[in-house]
């Protein structure tokens, strides 16, 4: 929270581009076209994952990749930048020295390679276009060196975690596929309700090896993926460690994206206050929190922290399809509501009841930011703009 409001709408969709690249990246190290090889027989889901899950681990992997992203319109990027636009590049990948995973995608323009580092549970994301470097440490969960040391879910394990998934998704089972012409399982999930505009996801995994070989997101009613990353080649192989000795150029700028507790010891740890009074108390501003938004009860309202200061961040409905509200009270010398022209990114204004701000229209969601009365307001969520429009006024 500490640089969202200062962190310019470009930089901001390159961060969440190279995250969810990242993302894709460590859950299908591997990427391949799909090409004419042969497809393994038919088997339960549960029977495909548990051989996948037991399967023996492979020295490391090496591909060429092609990233594609329709997050937002083609029309309005300005330049080359390989994580908006998308691009090609090279995939390393090795469980050495607790797992390292680098990804480098290439500008077509000249608009400067990006490159996506992880290392253990800390990363390194470098933007080329804005010669910027992005670190910050992944998330504790999955980190626990326990879990390494267990064997792999039984049968039954595997059975009762589909159970409880198929609660929430429609999940495909294990359809009999092949990629780069290995025989692959490929499984696709959807929400079963308040997806949002999150039509599902898409995986395929070496039925030899149990390495995921394809991944893509799709978009509500769209048939084609909003975000995938592929590889025209793959090997199962050892990488050097040299590989992923890179460093940024001298002279890029670097923002640290480490959660401020970690930065800043005990005292930054986020608020637990909850509810309308208790956060209203820690606020120099008047909160605004209606019972609705755009026909979504109102859920919780919590206290957070925006650049040391108490803000709030307020939640309506339920699940993707919900809509959040961050208030914290502009500093001075900030222009609220931004330009409609941002570091190559030509994003549209809206009008919030008078109030001119700038309004993100992505595949997967919408983020209106507005300044009022002395109050900075970001409005998200995986929802039409008309749906983010109508919660901003009536706030």
């Amino acid at each position: 929270m500490r640089f969202l409001r200062r962190i310019s709408t470009r930089r901001l969709l390159v961060l969440c581009a190279a995250t969810l690249v990242a993302a894709v990246g460590v859950t299908a190290i591997a990427m391949a076209t799909s090409g004419g090889g042969p497809k393994p027989p038919p088997k339960p889901l549960a029977n495909a994952a548990h051989d996948a899950l037991s399967a023996p681990a492979v020295p490391g992997i090496s591909a060429r990749i092609e990233f594609t992203n329709h997050l937002i319109d083609a029309a309005s990027i300005e330049g080359s930048d390989p994580l908006l636009a998308g691009a090609s590049g090279r995939l390393w990948a090795s469980p050495e020295g607790g797992g390292k995973l680098r990804l480098e995608l290439q500008s077509q323009g000249g608009g400067g390679d990006s490159q996506v580092l992880i290392s253990e549970h800390r990363f390194e994301i470098y933007d080329g276009s804005s010669e910027t470097v992005y670190k910050g440490t992944l998330p504790e969960e999955g980190r626990d060196s326990g879990a390494k040391e267990q064997g792999s879910p039984s049968l039954g394990e595997i059975e009762e975690a589909i159970a409880e998934a198929e609660k929430h998704a429609d999940l495909s089972g294990a359809i009999p596929s092949d990629v780069a012409g290995q025989a692959t399982y490929t499984l696709h999930v959807a929400p079963k309700h308040d997806g949002g505009l999150l039509g599902g996801a898409e995986i395929a995994w070496d039925a030899a090896h149990g390495i995921p070989l394809r991944a893509a997101i799709y978009a509500s009613g769209d048939s084609s993926p909003v975000l995938q990353l592929e590889a025209t080649d793959v090997a199962f192989e050892a990488v050097s460690s040299s590989v992923f000795e890179i460093s940024p150029p001298a002279g890029a700028k670097v923002v640290d994206l480490a959660p401020q507790a970690e930065a800043a010891g005990e005292g930054g740890e986020p608020s637990s206050t909850t509810g309308a009074e208790a956060v209203q108390k820690q606020l120099d501003f008047q909160l605004v929190v209606p019972d609705s938004l755009a026909g979504l009860p109102r859920g919780e309202i919590r206290g957070i922290e925006v650049d040391g200061h108490s803000a709030a961040l307020a939640t309506y409905g339920e699940g993707l399809g919900g809509i959040a509200v961050i208030e914290s009270a502009a500093q001075p010398g900030e222009a609220g509501g931004g330009s409609s022209s941002a570091e190559g990114l030509s994003l549209p204004k809206v009008s919030i009841n008078g109030v001119q701000g700038q309004e993100l229209d992505t595949a997967l969601g919408t983020v209106i930011q507005f300044s009022r009365g002395g109050v900075d307001y970001i409005v998200i969520g995986s929802v039409p703009p008309a749906a983010a429009e109508a919660a901003a006024r009536a706030l």
